[in-house]
């Protein structure tokens, strides 16, 4: 992947996060904190930031550095429902592909993932950055990477969820659980504008990140940091393969459906009732996804040489 593709892939998904609503007019954008959410060096953010601003969807102000522009806000996003987060011209993409179907080892040196993608040593330190934010990749003490588990069975898929069944509905039932105004208020305008526009229109990627943002967020407000850095855990190891599955954005309609419900549940002090409703809505996710899981472990198997 050169720099220049990079860069423009980083532009786009800042573009995401304006036409989303998670950067408003007028927001900074802060080149450190850019790198370390999509796990990549400064160099390709500067320059995805230049490229929005010759594209008027930033404004760079002299010493202050780049800001969401007024016109913004007009900007229109559409996404094919065709359109798979995996794709083989996306060497991350392809990395974690290779991944989830074993086609790599759990241990490998930077000399044999370079050859085996063709990349130069700052590209592949930049796809080895973002998988360590992903949570599935880390460097060896010494020499090389190890590439950790993650739900790439059905099995383990299942697994995980029936640990959210346990955990989710229990944060809320924790003696120092406490309603945060401000993480109901945001979460209840992502999941409406969600509903409004934004399933039909972003990525598959955006749609998975809102809905797992949806359920850290709650469960923070256990203040359990224990129940809180599990979760996230967690949806790290099921995030590849759900990217991996087709987004079936019908059935995200239900899900914000019951993220709202949960919302209300809440904000009227009905702690124990949004708390067998998480139980339910995370049980229902799960009967929903498991066989497209299973389905997509069967078409792995039927592709891969013996």
């Amino acid at each position: 992947m050169r720099s220049s593709q990079l860069a423009q892939n980083i532009a786009n998904e800042i573009t995401l996060l304006v036409t989303s609503g998670e950067l408003a007019v007028g927001d900074p954008l802060r080149t450190q904190h850019l790198a370390d959410r999509f796990g990549v060096s400064r160099s390709p953010v500067r320059e995805a930031l230049q490229m929005l601003s010759e594209q008027g969807v930033l404004e760079q102000k002299e010493n202050r550095g780049f800001f969401v522009k007024e016109s913004a806000g007009a900007l229109a996003e559409t996404v094919s429902d065709e359109a798979r987060p995996f794709e083989v011209a996306n060497d991350y993409q392809r990395l974690a592909e290779d991944w989830l179907t074993d086609r790599i080892p759990a241990e490998v040196t930077e000399q044999v993932l370079r050859e085996r993608y063709d990349l130069t040593k700052m590209q592949l330190n930049d796809i080895l950055m973002r998988a360590v934010r992903e949570g599935w990749a880390e460097r060896k003490q010494g020499y090389g990477w190890r590439f950790l588990p993650v739900a790439k069975t059905p099995e383990a898929f299942e697994q995980i969820y029936r640990f959210r069944m346990l955990i989710e509905p229990a944060a809320m039932l924790e003696p120092d659980f406490r309603l945060d105004r401000k993480i109901i208020e945001e979460q209840r305008r992502i999941q409406s504008r969600m509903l409004e526009t934004d399933i039909e229109r972003l990525p598959a990627e955006r749609l998975l990140h809102n809905g797992a943002l949806f359920h850290e967020e709650l469960i923070r407000m256990s203040n359990n940091p224990f129940f809180h850095l599990s979760l996230v855990r967690v949806n790290r190891m099921r995030r590849l393969l759900e990217y991996r599955s087709r987004v079936d954005r019908s059935r995200l309609v239900r899900q914000c459906q019951d993220h709202l419900d949960i919302l209300d549940l809440l904000e009227r002090g009905e702690v124990i009732e949004a708390s067998y409703a998480m139980r339910r809505h995370l049980g229902g996710a799960l009967s929903k996804k498991s066989p497209i899981t299973w389905s997509w472990s069967h078409q792995v198997q039927e592709k891969t040489p013996e």
